[in-house]
Parts: structure tokens; C-alpha cells; sequence
């Protein structure tokens, strides 16, 4: 089963996503892991992050696979090696071309033939898995989106910068090229506007048990 979340920035995808893995004995698929194993790798051999010819021909000579704590790179497992400070530089520059991002999207896509999997990204129902068994946009209003967000971060940045922020990567979320934000008609839309991530995280493991319970029964009349 391939599990989707879309949604935009600060409405607990990851968070929801971890949990329902636990709970519904799904492999949580970072995505993001991946684009920072590219990048700790070609800073490892000193390729230039702005190299992008260079980079997209080494990140597809790379062997990707997953283990639980990161993920693994010509046999070399990753984990704290993906948040080194270098990584975390640029990260953001390499994941932004078009062709590495089809690069992992390729490696998402082989690993969730093997596997039930749930993975969350901004474009991972319209993009990565068009065809997951269950789709899901995690939707909030950018007021209570703030508000978490600022309470995550110690109430440390006043909360007008917070919301400017989040409507700030709304923007460039919404109108990106590649990898576009936006709802998938056949996704369950859920407003956690004034759900907790345990309500949110129970309707989630709804759909995903409704879904399995569905293929069940079609597989058992198919048999008969």
C-alpha cells in the first residue's frame, strides 16, 4: 500500500505521517533524505553544488536505498551525515532541479513497489504517486499554521515574522515550475485548522484501514 500527504508548509505533515507509519505498520519515506544524501555526496567528492550538469549525472550513478534511520549511498549508511551544516547549505539549490528531482522520485517510486510506505511532500499525490491506494491533503488556515509554528519555535520570533514566513512559502510553493503545490480532486482534503495531530492523525488511519479493509473483500470476491 503507498500511502500520500500533500499539504502546505507548517500543517504537521511530517508529524502526521511518522505516526500514522507507527500506527498502520507503514515504512516512513523521507523524501527530503534522499536530496540531502545527493547533496552530502557530491560535496564528498567536491562537485560543485551549482554544477548542475555535474551534479545530475553524478546523483544518477548513485545506488539509493533506505534503512530506518536515513538512507544508504553506494553501501554507505547515512544519518548524521544528512544533517551536517554543508548539507543543510545546499540543500535547498540542489533539490531545486527539475531533473534530480525526477531522480528521486524514480528511487521513491521503485522502493514503493517493494514496500508499504507512506510518504508527505508538497507534491507527492499530483507528482510522486498519483496512484496511491490513499491520498491525502493536510490543509490548515495560515493563522493557525502560524501560531503552531511560532509555539514550536519557543515563541522566540514574534509572530507577524511567522506568518509573513509561512505566506511567503505558500507563494512560492503555489507557483513553482516543478513540483507545484496544489489539490489532487481524488485526495481526502482534512482542515487541521482546529483538529489535533491526534484527530488528524485517527481520520488518516481511517482512510488507510477503510482502504485496506476494501481491497480485502474485492480480493476475497475475486477469489470466489
Amino acid at each position: 500500500m503507498t500511502v500520500a500527504i500533500d499539504g502546505p508548509a507548517g500543517t504537521g505533515k511530517s508529524t502526521v505521517a511518522q505516526r500514522v507509519a507507527r500506527s498502520a505498520d507503514l515504512f516512513y519515506l523521507n523524501s527530503g533524505n534522499f536530496y540531502r544524501a545527493i547533496t552530502w555526496h557530491i560535496l564528498k567528492e567536491e562537485i560543485d553544488p551549482e554544477d548542475f550538469p555535474s551534479v545530475i549525472e553524478a546523483a544518477r550513478t548513485l545506488e539509493l536505498e533506505i534503512w530506518p534511520h536515513g538512507v544508504v549511498v553506494n553501501g554507505d549508511k547515512l544519518r548524521r551525515q544528512l544533517r551536517e551544516e554543508s548539507v543543510d547549505a545546499h540543500v535547498a539549490g540542489v533539490s531545486s532541479s527539475p531533473q534530480v528531482r525526477e531522480i528521486v522520485n524514480a528511487h521513491l517510486r521503485r522502493i514503493a513497489t517493494r514496500r508499504d510506505i507512506i510518504a508527505e511532500r508538497r507534491d507527492m499525490t499530483t507528482v510522486v504517486f498519483p496512484d496511491a491506494e490513499v491520498k491525502v491533503y493536510l490543509d490548515a488556515s495560515i493563522e493557525s499554521r502560524a501560531k503552531r509554528r511560532y509555539e514550536d519555535l519557543g515563541k522566540t520570533i514574534p509572530l507577524d515574522d511567522v506568518r509573513e514566513r509561512i505566506s511567503e512559502r505558500d507563494q512560492i510553493d503555489t507557483t513553482k515550475a516543478v513540483g507545484r503545490l496544489k489539490i489532487d480532486p481524488s485526495a481526502l482534503y482534512i482542515d487541521s485548522s482546529h483538529l489535533t495531530i491526534n484527530q488528524v492523525c485517527e481520520i488518516v488511519l481511517n482512510a488507510i484501514f477503510s482502504e485496506k479493509k476494501r481491497n480485502t473483500s474485492t480480493g476475497a470476491l475475486g477469489q470466489s
